[in-house]
């Protein structure tokens, strides 16, 4: 069966003027030390951060060199024209505008009549950065097209670029709607609904090489026609026999990290609590490059993420910015106090499947054998599946992340397969969920329910619960 695919390149921004004010704050007060001085450090920034900064002298730099990595592996490995959807914001078209530059001469120097005609540029309004564009909480519009063309894009001969989601029109800036800076849920909504038209403006193109038989530059990449036998698949810039319908989105950080993790799972994995980042992120130095395979409706591939191969070497090493720990990346974690514990109780084969996997998961890590089954008493009583009745699955979790489940059968009133994370058994986790089990016995009109202990130490959490002995093994 074909796999058509189109080949996906998210780059992030080189350095920004701000990126470097913020760095330098950081070296001038302190950051992360015990003499961190806060004040001095927010007083640097709010002086002289700039709503939409240009690159800074090492941007500059790094947007030379990637462009000296894309133009050679572009031209020799993807189709023309090359498809550009970038943010509106101004270190974003500063760092690709010398590809562009690149490709539109080597398009010339390769004999192609039209030099405009080896890229195809959107300028996209929803693919700016967090936050959007703001100084001191004050609305900057940012730039509308005609700014964007005269002073950006038509001097590097863009003379074509389309645009893309500027809400009040092309003649407004892209921010000009805007009340005030962004939210962290605004945020979120804006990469949901960039996530979709990314998905639409993909799919399009897939369908279009399905019907006509003139796209030659969608196909199934893991297929090895004759003549391509010698052709190494990590050569990124050795010509290919045929070359590849492409997509590069020119974006930044902290609203990559945003698409990129629905990308990754999906709507389902997005959000975890109103107003609360997300576990997980994905972190990207300047200008690096996380390359994705998209095979249509919604299924993609990541083949590598964030890497700088423009920026290795004794000649570019020193030029790697902007992707750790120490530029700030910890504050896309929630901390553990936004983590709420949260109890649910669902049918056993109504569990949603990645919770299910949780559970399975615990089950088999933190329960012997012999306790995951201990429906069946060592005295040879009848199993519950013999018993019959309704299983139901109780869990404790924080966020996505289960920490504790236990089964009840709602006929016998059996509970069985408790377990919780040893990381969180100090965390009342235990006591959440038996009592979440006592509740629902409650609610359900359950006369007794009983537990099977097998060590002492289960005997008496189970008394402290309430439960009473009647035998050597079962408490009720």
């Amino acid at each position: 069966q074909v796999r058509r695919s189109i080949s996906i390149r998210l780059i992030r921004h080189g350095e920004s003027q701000n990126n470097q004010v913020y760095r330098d704050a950081r070296r001038i007060y302190g950051g992360g030390t015990p003499d961190f001085d806060l004040q001095g450090w927010l007083q640097y920034v709010d002086d002289r951060r700039s709503a939409d900064p240009g690159l800074s002298d090492i941007g500059r730099i790094q947007a030379k060199k990637l462009a000296q990595y894309l133009e050679p592996h572009l031209t020799n490995q993807a189709s023309r024209p090359v498809r550009f959807v970038v943010s509106p914001m101004r270190r974003t078209i500063e760092t690709i505008l010398p590809t562009l530059v690149a490709l539109n001469n080597s398009n010339i120097d390769t004999g192609e009549s039209d030099k405009e005609g080896a890229c195809n540029v959107m300028i996209n309004g929803f693919y700016h950065e967090s936050e959007g564009c703001h100084t001191r909480e004050k609305v900057e519009p940012g730039m509308n097209a005609q700014q964007i063309n005269a002073s950006l894009l038509n001097p590097a001969f863009v003379n074509n670029a389309s645009f893309e989601g500027f809400v009040s029109g092309e003649e407004n800036g892209w921010w000009a709607h805007a009340n005030g800076p962004e939210n962290r849920p605004q945020s979120e909504v804006r990469a949901a609904k960039f996530y979709v038209w990314m998905m639409e403006y993909l799919d399009q193109q897939l369908r279009e090489a399905s019907e006509q038989d003139d796209v030659d530059d969608i196909f199934d990449a893991g297929v090895t026609l004759p003549g391509e036998e010698n052709e190494q698949c990590h050569d990124k810039f050795g010509p290919r026999t045929r070359a590849r319908r492409t997509a590069i989105f020119i974006g930044h950080g902290d609203f990559m990290s945003l698409v990129l993790k629905r990308i990754m799972a999906g709507f389902g994995h997005s959000v975890e609590k109103e107003k609360v980042p997300h576990r997980s992120a994905f972190v990207h130095f300047n200008t690096g490059i996380t390359e994705l395979e998209y095979f249509g409706n919604g299924r993609f591939m990541m083949m590598s993420q964030n890497n700088v191969p423009h920026l290795s070497g004794p000649d570019g090493g020193g030029y790697i910015t902007g992707g750790s720990l120490k530029d700030g990346w910890s504050y896309l974690m929630p901390t553990d106090g936004c983590l709420d514990s949260e109890v649910s109780v669902a049918f056993s084969d109504e569990v949603q499947p990645h919770v299910q996997e949780q559970t399975e998961a615990l089950r088999s890590l933190y329960l012997s054998k012999k306790e995951s089954t201990s429906a069946s008493s060592d005295n040879g009583t009848e199993n519950e599946e013999d018993i019959g009745g309704t299983e139901l699955t109780v869990m404790v979790k924080r966020g996505l992340q289960v920490v504790g489940c236990a089964s009840l059968n709602e006929k016998t009133g059996r509970v069985r397969d408790v377990v919780v994370r040893p990381s969180a058994r100090r965390s009342q986790v235990g006591k959440t969920l038996i009592e979440a089990v006592k509740n629902h016995a409650k609610q359900s009109n359950i006369e007794k329910i009983v537990a099977q202990t097998k060590t002492p130490d289960e005997k008496e959490f189970f008394e402290k619960m309430g439960f009473l002995s009647v035998g050597d093994d079962d408490t009720e």
